[in-house]
């Protein structure tokens, strides 16, 4: 999936003269926890978020600095802080440079980038020009589309223990003697694990996997160190 696939086209924005207060108004009225800011021909300048309105003056919560510190920052930053924490339009607290994609950038790439920078929303541009924005609603959206059944010729169950043995043998925390049984789409998995979290794994897999209807854990837990050894929760239970 690309960005134009997924991303909102229809951009609530403000323009960089915009009133500090107006543009948070904006954003509780519209259930927005940010938003771009552009020129009047779609000129993307930067993004508000509620994180810059965190230290203002109005609320006691600007930031303190003492005067020694000042000596290392310089009066610069002081200025700059001053001007966050008491100006009146949007262009006073905005992040400039903002992260930004084209309608063609994966979504893998996208996702990226928001864990990288920490955003939660990445303005889409064609040149200068914004054109439309991904937020994580919009990739929670994508989710929720496509994690649909979607029926597969080729899901039988041999089709399906086949794969289910390629994958799980591809990976580094692969069950040891590892074996796979299906039934009428119904996967049993069974093998040994020595770490509890190899048991979700690969019963994430095997859900994950065309034409699987129900998984069935039996893998066993072993102890490296003292070789004690437990049945799955799921025998347990059967066994009760």
């Amino acid at each position: 999936m690309r960005a134009h696939q997924i991303m909102t086209k229809h951009i609530i924005a403000v323009s960089p003269h915009t009133k500090i207060l107006d543009a948070a108004n904006i954003m509780l009225r519209c259930h927005l926890s940010g938003l771009p800011v552009m020129d009047e021909d779609g000129t993307l300048r930067g993004m508000v978020s509620e994180g810059d309105f965190l230290e203002r003056s109005e609320i006691g919560t600007g930031h303190k600095r003492s005067a020694w510190l000042e000596l290392f920052t310089g009066v610069g930053r002081a200025a700059t802080d001053f001007v966050h924490e008491r100006g009146r339009k949007v262009e006073d607290v905005m992040r400039t440079n903002p992260i930004t994609v084209d309608e063609q950038t994966p979504l893998d790439e996208i996702v990226h980038l928001m864990h990288k920078h920490g955003v939660k929303r990445v303005p889409v541009v064609n040149g200068k020009t914004m054109v439309g924005i991904v937020t994580r609603a919009d990739i929670l959206q994508a989710v929720a589309s496509l994690a649909r059944d979607v029926p597969d010729p080729t899901a039988d169950d041999s089709h399906i223990r086949e794969r289910i043995l390629r994958e799980i043998n591809a990976t580094g925390w692969r069950p040891a003697g590892f074996q796979v049984w299906v039934r009428n789409g119904a996967v049993h998995l069974h093998g040994l694990i020595f770490d509890d979290r190899a048991r979700q794994a690969a019963i994430v897999l095997a859900e994950n996997t065309s034409g699987v209807k129900e998984v069935h854990d039996h893998l066993c837990f072993v102890d490296g160190y003292s070789g004690y050894y437990v049945e799955s929760p799921e025998d347990v239970k059967a066994a009760s």
